[in-house]
């Protein structure tokens, strides 16, 4: 299940969505999150399938790679499916026992697990896009005007680019623990979703200790190597806006003006038939 996770991994190929500039991926995501929330009809969620189907062929990324991410989510995603099912009141058009299926039901749990399903998909992309280094000058150069108020823009990026460059190797590690625990008798997968919860305790202390120690080797070795971040520090490959990024910033905002039209669109529709 671990190796699954693909948020934080980095896929080098050379493609066009990996020679944009990390600050104009950064920027195109958020809005591409954004345009997930304002969606509320599945008309407007064909223009973000195929913004997002777009994306995934320009970066040359294998789809199934892209897809496999959504493995670790997939119970959360069910849940969600079932509970919105359940708990929606409507027009009934089933009953099971106790529980009521409604027309809104459906159409609600349709709406959130397209939209996590897409959110996942949306996210990953940048990582699998853009190298950990580039994305901290990205998300540094993005800060750099909160400074004046005497936010730490370079400590801030580092931070954020290391949490999202370990969690790979954090399930990685994980993976191994359970294998070497399952070898001496630990039983992860029997009982209760309370009892599985309880076998999965004694995974935390070893966890914990392998995170501390990378951690502290990974500060020596900068220290090694006199890393000093922040202010007089250069770059080996130095941020600029392309004729690229000029297309693409084009092209996400045309997308995002569809959205908000089949957005207005569907309102004035509702208004018009009440």
């Amino acid at each position: 299940m671990f190796k699954n996770i693909t948020i934080g991994q980095h896929y080098p190929i050379e493609s066009y969505i990996h020679n944009l500039d990390p600050r104009v991926k950064i920027i195109i995501t958020f809005l591409f999150i954004i345009s997930l929330f304002i969606v509320d009809n599945f008309t407007a969620y064909l223009f973000v399938v195929l913004f997002l189907g777009v994306v995934v062929i320009l970066s040359k990324v294998p789809f199934l790679m892209v897809v496999k991410g959504l493995k670790p989510i997939l119970i959360i995603i069910i849940i969600t499916f079932l509970i919105n099912v359940f708990m929606t009141s409507g027009q009934v058009i089933y009953t099971i026992g106790p529980l009521d299926i409604t027309r809104e039901g459906l159409r609600q749990a349709g709406f959130m697990g397209l939209r996590l399903i897409l959110l996942i998909m949306g996210t990953s992309m940048l990582t699998l896009t853009t190298s950990p280094i580039l994305l901290t000058d990205g998300i540094e150069s993005l800060l750099n005007p909160y400074k004046r108020i005497g936010l730490p823009a370079h400590e801030l990026a580092m931070m954020m680019t290391i949490a999202l460059r370990f969690i790979p190797t954090l399930m990685e590690e994980t993976e191994k623990i359970m294998k070497a625990q399952k070898a001496r008798g630990a039983d992860f997968e029997s009982g209760n979703i309370f009892k599985r919860a309880k076998s999965l305790v004694p995974l935390l202390v070893p966890l914990f200790v392998s995170a501390f120690r990378r951690a502290d080797d990974l500060a020596m070795a900068m220290e090694a190597r006199c890393y000093r971040g922040g202010e007089n520090r250069t770059r080996m490959r130095q941020l600029g806006i392309t004729r690229k990024d000029i297309y693409a910033v084009i092209f996400t905002t045309l997308y995002i003006g569809l959205v908000v039209y089949s957005r207005i669109y569907w309102w004035y529709h509702e208004w018009k038939k009440h």
